[in-house]
């Protein structure tokens, strides 16, 4: 090869060997973000459904057939007002039989009372008598209190705010077929985990969230906590109380997100720039670790407290590897 091609390929590979190490050589590349000061929330996250604070549930008490229906969902109905009906003819069948048992039994008793008038008949043959129709009118007694389970009847004044089922359905016992309230005020019935429950406090407020309303600001306030969790899912049940003017319709599911502490005014920091109890800068092409003190840490920033000063530009993310000391390349 002739001098020429040598020399040209020894200043290519060096050329080469320059930009390598220029891009490698003086480590990996991070990038900085300068500290800023803004709002620090801790945050307990919960999943609701938004119900009417003063509202009831109608179940069917029978598994029967629907033979009746008032087709009044958004109407207004009084308390006591039928709002279905079950097939009830088996039941009263059974109930006119009885009925008859009873006036046999009536006429037994009288019948055997004026023979023991007369010296005829027996004390036995009395109590005996009316101890029969003591029992017919307890069956009675009971089969007039279970055709009321045939019957739906409005719990309370309000409106119907929803109602399921149709004429020739068949009703399963415990089955919900209307829902009667009043629309307004409403409420969000949560569950929060129980280890985050400590953490929450009647008062505090309440930033909601629902696909129905992705970019309204939608708020609320905690109003009642369960005394008692549910062991089987490991949650307490809370309420959040929703403003009047509320877009929120009944039913509808939501996110909470309740603010269970905030600092204002405060240096912020990326959660990821925090590890072990540290921050990362860069000072002549090394990283520097700093150790703050960490505040409120929120669902993206977290509140340093001292150990930082607002201006100051750190590594985001940071790497739990980094001890101080490695060579690294600042991003443009």
């Amino acid at each position: 090869m002739k001098l020429r091609s040598w020399i040209i390929l020894l200043v290519g590979l060096a050329a080469a060997g320059g930009a390598l190490w220029w891009r490698y050589g003086r480590g990996p590349e991070v990038q900085l973000q300068a500290v800023g000061r803004g709002t620090a929330a801790e945050i307990v996250y919960a999943t609701g459904v938004v119900e009417p604070v003063r509202w009831a549930k109608m179940a069917s008490m029978a598994r029967e057939r629907i033979v009746e229906h008032c087709a009044c969902e958004g109407r207004a109905v009084k308390e006591g007002d039928m709002l279905a009906r079950l097939d009830d003819r088996e039941v009263r069948a059974n109930l006119a039989e009885q009925q008859a048992r009873q006036a046999l039994a009536q006429r037994e008793v009288d019948r055997v009372s004026q023979l023991l008038q007369r010296g005829v008949a027996t004390q036995q043959a009395y109590d005996k008598a009316i101890a029969d129709l003591a029992q017919i009118r307890a069956l009675i007694a009971a089969t007039t209190e279970r055709l009321g389970n045939y019957q739906i009847l409005a719990p309370r004044a309000g409106i119907v705010l929803r109602q399921d089922g149709e004429v020739g359905e068949i009703a399963d016992v415990g089955q919900i077929l209307f829902r009667v309230g009043d629309p307004r005020p409403l409420q969000v019935t949560a569950d929060v985990a129980e280890e985050d429950i400590p953490r929450v406090r009647v008062g505090q407020a309440v930033l909601l969230r629902t696909d129905a309303f992705k970019d309204r600001a939608l708020e609320g306030q905690v109003h009642d906590i369960t005394p008692m969790g549910d062991t089987t899912t490991k949650t307490f049940r809370i309420r959040i109380a929703l403003p009047d003017d509320t877009p929120l319709h009944f039913g509808m599911s939501v996110e909470a997100n309740i603010i269970a502490r905030e600092a204002r005014n405060v240096l912020l920091v990326p959660n990821e720039a925090v590890v072990g109890g540290a921050v990362f800068t860069v000072v002549n092409g090394r990283i520097a670790r700093k150790p703050v003190e960490a505040g409120i840490r929120g669902t993206r920033l977290t509140e340093i407290r001292s150990g930082l000063g607002e201006g100051e530009r750190i590594a985001v993310p940071a790497e739990a590897r980094w001890r101080g000391g490695e060579h690294v390349r600042v991003a443009p």
